[in-house]
């Protein structure tokens, strides 16, 4: 692709698929980068906070509290900032 090409929108649209893909490797990559620098993760599993370690050991913290409280079918607000 020469480098001057105009994006038109149906490369970017293409490009822009590729976003979560990508971005669920990087994930996955510093999930197993962390384990292996021998350091631990923390992440949600079955509704519980829960420290993962290097050697595949799993410790409950806490039950993971939601952030928001929604009925289902309720519709949230958002307040943008400036």
């Amino acid at each position: 692709m020469d480098v001057n090409q105009m994006l038109n929108d149906e490369l970017v649209s293409r490009l822009e698929e590729k976003i979560p893909a990508m971005a669920k490797g990087a994930i996955k990559a510093a999930y197993i980068n962390t384990l292996a620098a021998g350091l631990s993760v923390m992440e949600v599993m079955n509704g519980m906070l829960v420290e993962t370690t290097n050697d595949g050991l799993h410790k409950i913290i806490r039950v993971a509290k939601p952030k928001h409280k929604v009925a289902s079918g309720g519709i949230i607000k958002v307040r943008r900032l400036p």
